[in-house]
């Protein structure tokens, strides 16, 4: 039976380097990762995943935790996360993906059970888990939530930045009454996108309306539902930010139903830019926020960790970026 000694032999390197040429790990160079996998393609090198189990005390799984699959996360999120991360860890790995919310107790979440684990982390109740993780010793990158333990690889794009650049361009064009669609309470992504609307609000010197700060959910229905709220009001907003693309859409059907016209009698803005963000009609204006790029980094901040043994803890900013389309007009 062919073993990663007998490849390292004829490829002149060491077996730690073969092991990690045949994972496909980014730490080896292209050459010698071909070179390493031509060898063991012609002598039909096949890994057994079992002993490699018994002998390392590696169980091969890379757990994905959202806080919740079925509360807040829209299907385009969880998406977006799971291609970046897939697109990152190959087939030596086993990708187990759950909510937080799915478990009672965390006593199943442990070390043999789990080489690495990414958290795509949404609100502060996670950190029990996270802590829970640490205590485990399995190694943990944190995504798309600041967490304050300098321990810990910490990967997320600046909310309040992002939301703060969207309602700074709606008050570039003329508009004043501008109204917010808020998301889950208690979801740091919810209290970030408001700062960044607030923020925008005061350097501006424009008063902040409590009745222009209505409550969603993060799903289309609540942004229809909020939507309906302000335009019911005695004084409709000319604009309204919504802390989601899907929020977004819902907002966007609402208008129309009231027999409106986006952008010309109501702006709308979101948030994350999903994939038919650019197909709605009117094409929605929003803001860019990383997700599968944010995923696909914190995977590779795993692989890195598992392969070298070591945890660099680190926080990393992705930027976010503001799509502009055609659901913004200047307000007169």
């Amino acid at each position: 039976m062919v073993t990663i000694k007998d490849i390292a032999k004829l490829a002149n390197v060491s077996h730690t380097t073969v092991s990690r040429a045949l994972n496909d790990s980014p730490l080896i160079k292209p050459g010698t990762k071909k070179k390493i996998q031509e060898i063991a393609a012609q002598l039909n090198y096949t890994p057994n995943f079992n002993a490699k189990s018994l002998v390392t005390q590696k169980s091969y799984t890379i757990g994905l935790f959202f806080t919740s699959i079925s509360n807040g996360t829209s299907s385009s999120f969880f998406a977006d996360t799971v291609t970046g991360v897939n697109s990152v860890i190959n087939e030596n790995y086993n990708l187990f993906v759950r909510g937080i919310d799915d478990y009672h107790d965390f006593s199943s979440i442990r070390r043999h059970r789990f080489d690495g684990i990414i958290l795509m982390s949404q609100s502060e109740s996670d950190n029990a888990f996270i802590y829970h993780v640490l205590n485990q010793k399995i190694p943990i990158v944190v995504i798309n939530r600041e967490v304050n333990d300098q321990s810990i690889i910490n990967i997320l794009s600046n909310d309040r930045e992002g939301s703060f650049d969207a309602v700074k361009y709606l008050i570039q064009k003329g508009h004043k009454d501008i109204a917010i669609i808020e998301g889950i309470k208690g979801f740091k992504s919810t209290l970030e996108r408001r700062e960044g609307y607030i923020q925008a609000l005061i350097d501006a010197e424009i008063p902040i309306r409590n009745e222009y700060i209505v409550d969603g959910n993060y799903d289309m229905e609540s942004g229809y539902k909020a939507m309906e709220k302000l335009l019911s009001l005695k004084n409709p907003p000319s604009a309204v930010f919504c802390s989601n693309d899907d929020m977004a859409v819902g907002a966007l059907n609402a208008a129309f139903a009231k027999g409106l016209t986006v952008p010309s009698d109501i702006s709308v803005i979101g948030f994350d830019d999903i994939q038919s963000a650019q197909y709605t009609n009117p094409s929605l204006t929003t803001v860019k926020k990383p997700i599968e790029k944010i995923s696909r980094l914190g995977a590779e901040k795993i692989l890195e960790v598992l392969e070298e043994e070591k945890n660099q803890a680190e926080k990393i900013f992705v930027e976010t970026e503001l799509m502009v389309r055609m659901s913004v007009s200047t307000k007169n």
